[in-house]
């Protein structure tokens, strides 16, 4: 047998057993990885078509050898194809299904057409042996769809080179490392096919076979030395940018390394040409959100955007070196819009009476507290005022208690639309309530008590068609606070106000009475 042919029957056993080895190595360890299935199918092929072409070389009588190649064209057709969908499947992009199925039929086609080949000669225009050679080989010339099916292959594999060229930016070294070794490892076959194609090739022998298998090489080196599927390239995409939680990577000078695009509904200014620019620079306009990140404290954060308000618990991890020292941080921007509303619904409903829609007695507290505490600090003035519904037992006797939440409701409303901004008003407990009226002296607050007396008593409520009509009365206290002064606190205020509400239902209700304190008289010292 001729030493060159020995040389290259060779390399083909070579190539298909490292096909075979790739195969199998994929299935036992990474079948479950992104482009692993594929990989499968074109080691598997690939081995095939190796193994067929080297028994075509061996071959002595041109039938055996067109045999031989009929084989070789039942695995062929399909490996450009499903190198691009490994490709597809590696960097984390789908391919509609229609198109997916769509390109099965250009194999389908080559095979349909070099099997029946002696029919119409669309494949190959003729087939023989060569008699220039010093052993047999095929001589074919190619006919239409023998060039169709090069440029399908020479798409196939350029589409998958430039998918994986795209992911470059995106990755770190290591995984940079990855695709330039799988990248260098599909041109290899091109190369082969383009001086096969020329006639470039000894012999007219075709290199692809051995081409794949230099391609495999590359592909093994990834695989075992950067584990090609087990941690593809394209995590940082389909991990980090489909987080819901905005991130954002800093080096140690507060630069920006990185970000995600959830990030971006906390920082919409944010682009990729902040990427190396300080907090301060990007942050500029954000200067409450540019304090908590130097403070470096996990908190929450209030981010108003026109009409919209969103909340944000904002956390830090640091980012180590090997040897454990600080080289950058993780800011974690976790959208809590969902608990914050939640909780303030909780807390509004926490603190306003449900049934007159006023606040409950703890909260009119704590919120009139918070006025005393202002003008014992800075000085004030502020009256309070106590009022229920006369007789309001008898509404409850003679028209039910359902009547009687009407009333309660009713009052409460006409009560609320007389105050102003500032005033607070809260249910005292059962037909009683409380306002605080910062800022007021007694004769104002004895103005709005009878504006609202009046209302009330000009007013009815209905129930099951039944027009309710009542009265109320009202007690009136009021303190001049000056600053540091601590005598004056909303408890002693209400008990000044109700014991004139008492006087005001003495004197027949339906009134307003002012707060007037017991003096003591002294009579004469006996000596």
């Amino acid at each position: 047998m001729n030493q060159e042919l020995i040389v290259y029957i060779v390399a083909l056993i070579i190539a298909g057993t490292l096909s075979v080895f790739l195969c199998v190595y994929t299935i036992l360890k990474v079948k479950n990885a992104p482009g692993a299935k594929y990989y499968v199918f074109v080691t598997l092929l690939s081995a095939i078509f190796t193994f067929s072409y080297l028994f075509e070389l061996t071959s002595v009588t041109l039938e055996q050898m067109k045999f031989w190649l009929q084989l070789e064209y039942l695995a062929l057709p399909f490996i450009p194809l499903f190198i691009l969908f490994m490709c597809f499947e590696y960097v984390g992009q789908k391919i509609k299904k229609w198109i997916y199925y769509s390109l099965y039929v250009f194999p389908i086609l080559t095979i349909f057409v070099h099997s029946t080949n002696n029919l119409h000669h669309f494949y190959y225009k003729t087939v023989e042996i060569r008699s220039d050679t010093p052993f047999p080989i095929l001589k074919l010339e190619g006919g239409p769809w023998f060039y169709i099916h090069s440029i399908f292959v020479f798409i196939c594999i350029m589409f998958s080179v430039i998918i994986l060229l795209m992911q470059l930016k995106k990755s770190l070294f290591q995984f940079q490392m990855q695709i330039i070794t799988m990248a260098a490892g599909l041109i290899v076959p091109i190369i082969a096919t383009h001086f096969y194609l020329n006639g470039l090739s000894p012999y007219g022998i075709d290199l692809g076979p051995v081409a794949m298998s230099i391609s495999f090489l590359f592909h093994g080196a990834a695989l075992v030395s950067y584990q090609m599927f087990n941690v593809a390239p394209i995590a940082r995409d389909t991990v980090f940018e489909s987080m819901k939680e905005g991130v954002i990577v800093i080096n140690q000078g507060g630069r920006i390394v990185d970000y995600n695009r959830s990030v971006l509904n906390v920082i919409p200014t944010l682009n990729r040409q902040m990427i190396g620019k300080g907090l301060s620079d990007v942050l500029h306009g954000q200067q409450q959100l540019l304090e908590i990140i130097y403070q470096g404290e996990e908190r929450d954060y209030q981010l108003s955007q026109g009409s919209m308000q969103t909340h944000h618990h904002i956390r830090f991890s640091p980012v180590q070196s090997k040897n454990s020292h600080d080289i950058g941080q993780i800011i974690t921007f976790v959208d809590v819009t969902e608990r914050v509303n939640l909780e303030e619904k909780l807390q509004q409903i926490a603190r306003t009476d449900g049934l007159t829609q006023v606040f409950t007695k703890s909260y009119f507290i704590q919120k009139s507290e918070n006025i005393f505490k202002s003008f014992t600090l800075n000085g004030g003035i502020v009256s309070i005022i106590m009022f229920d519904i006369d007789y309001f037992k008898t509404v409850n006797d003679t028209y039910g208690h359902e009547a009687g939440d009407i009333v309660l409701a009713n009052t409460a409303k006409i009560a609320t639309k007389c105050l102003r901004e500032s005033d607070i008003i809260g249910r005292y407990g059962g037909e009683e309530f409380v306002i605080c009226l910062p800022d007021t002296n007694l004769f104002d607050a004895q103005k709005m008590a009878n504006s609202i007396r009046a209302r009330i008593a000009d007013s009815y409520s209905l129930n099951q068609g039944k027009k309710i009509v009542v009265t109320s009365s009202f007690g009136i206290s009021q303190a001049k606070i000056f600053p540091g002064e601590l005598k004056y606190t909303i408890h002693s205020l209400m008990r000044e106000a109700d014991k004139a509400l008492y006087e005001a239902k003495k004197k027949g209700r339906n009134c307003v009475q002012l707060f007037e304190p017991v003096i003591i008289e002294k009579g004469p010292l006996i000596g």
